[in-house]
């Protein structure tokens, strides 16, 4: 699928924002790495990016792709082409697959099948056997085939002797564990956020402190241990504020914000339709302020998709029956553009070399763009407004919670290992 493209490609008349800063070049890739970066370059073919952005491709550290055994409602393939869509040039796999990525030989499926998709596919690992929360998952092995991120995504680790002791083991092995932040005994029974809207409702909720204690927690553990955590999309004041206290102290840690959690309050929920029922849930305008605050003043490090499909007739259950979960990666960019007020540059930082530099992909995507680096790049037109149509996306699914929402921003090509595989927001398959 990401075949090197014969001759050279001239990306052509866009305006370059990386780490460096901006400056308007044309780029020419070739054999699947910059060749030429500066004024009036020429190449076989044209990718015309006037009055565009040309960035480092974005790297999601949290999708969910669902195979192996969920495949009903997305394949590796089709979350691939959605991520290209969406500008990202490598995605992490979550673990909470059937049967779960817990051993090597799961790795090794998904690995196979992610080397047939449109982006790069990293696997990500489970902390414990079946994310049962009881018994190390054999970790070194998986690390061995690449994987450099663990979690329990969709279960948060429960004993705090346990999390003690993978953290231990991790940071021996130079992997990261990535923490699904939620305390079962607070959260069991809840379906959305716990507050004014939750008793209106008459919808159990969860807490806020059921994700704020697993943070304060594993705060404490990482500074115990001198290992560092990452903590998966964080939705909370509190947490927000904790994070941001533990690093101005020293402490190991880095955190994502899913971008629902910056776009959407629960009273969205207010219609019980389950489209809006995430886990963690969304929550009141308050926290919804404090995650924005969160990515402008580098309290949380990166954009997260968080993107999770689910089949149509899954998500037309009841609210309280139906599975939390909503689609990410084609709306992240533009909802990023569109709601936070931070500059291009720190949007595509937030979407591109920082969760690069956490996912352990620093040296092939999220680079500079300029001479001998990777051709992993996305070419997005900061100024086109457009609707969001569940039917028109690149996914299985159609859980997305922005039907009809019109957005700023969008993707227009995105080159993976120079292979353009996105050109003019077509799919090149």
């Amino acid at each position: 699928m990401r075949n090197t493209p014969k001759g050279s490609i001239v990306v052509k008349g866009g305006l370059i924002v990386d780490q460096l800063g901006e400056r308007s070049s044309d780029v020419v890739v070739e054999e699947g790495h910059i060749v030429g970066v500066g004024p009036d370059l020429s190449g076989d073919q044209v990718l015309e990016a006037k009055g565009c952005v040309v960035a480092p491709g974005f790297v999601d550290l949290h999708t969910h792709l669902r195979q192996p055994g969920m495949e009903e409602a997305e394949t590796i393939e089709s979350g691939g082409w959605a991520a290209v869509r969406g500008g990202f040039s490598a995605v992490v796999a979550m673990p909470n697959t059937d049967p779960p990525i817990d051993c090597a030989a799961v790795v090794q499926e998904v690995l196979a099948l992610g080397a047939k998709a449109p982006c790069e596919v990293y696997s990500s690992g489970a902390i414990t056997v079946g994310r049962k929360g009881e018994q190390l998952a054999p970790i070194a092995e998986m690390a061995g085939l690449g994987v450099r991120l663990f979690t329990d995504d969709g279960n948060g680790i429960q004993s705090a002797g346990l999390m003690r002791r993978a953290m231990e083991y991790a940071a021996g092995l130079g992997v990261l564990l990535a923490q699904h932040c939620e305390v079962d005994s607070l959260a069991e029974g809840g379906h959305m956020h716990e507050g004014e809207w939750s008793s209106q409702l008459g919808i159990p909720g969860v807490p806020a402190e059921a994700e704020e204690l697993m943070v304060m927690r594993d705060i404490a553990l990482s500074r115990l241990t001198g290992a560092p955590v990452h903590f998966q999309h964080l939705s909370t004041r509190g947490s927000v504020a904790m994070v941001r206290a533990a690093r101005q102290g020293g402490v190991p840690v880095t955190a994502e914000a899913a971008t629902h959690h910056f776009t959407l309050t629960d009273e969205a929920c207010a219609g019980y339709d389950p489209v809006f029922k995430v886990n963690p849930p969304l929550r009141p305008a308050d926290d919804v302020a404090a995650v924005r605050e969160g990515l402008a003043d580098g309290a949380l490090d990166a954009i997260a998709t968080d993107h999770a499909p689910h089949s149509l007739d899954s998500k037309e259950r009841p609210f309280d029956e139906a599975p939390p979960g909503m689609l990410g990666l084609e709306t992240a960019l533009a909802l990023a553009l569109s709601e936070l007020n931070l500059s291009i540059q720190q949007v595509v930082g937030l979407l591109s070399w920082q969760p690069a530099a956490i996912a352990g992909l620093q040296n092939t995507h999220g680079t500079p763009i300029a001479v001998g680096a990777p051709a992993n790049l996305c070419v997005f037109d900061p100024e086109e407004i457009w609707t969001v149509e569940p039917d028109e996306l690149a996914s299985r699914a159609c859980n997305t919670p922005y039907a009809g929402r019109q957005v700023q921003g969008r993707v227009r090509h995105t080159l993976v290992g120079g292979n353009p595989v996105v050109v003019n927001q077509q799919m090149r398959q």
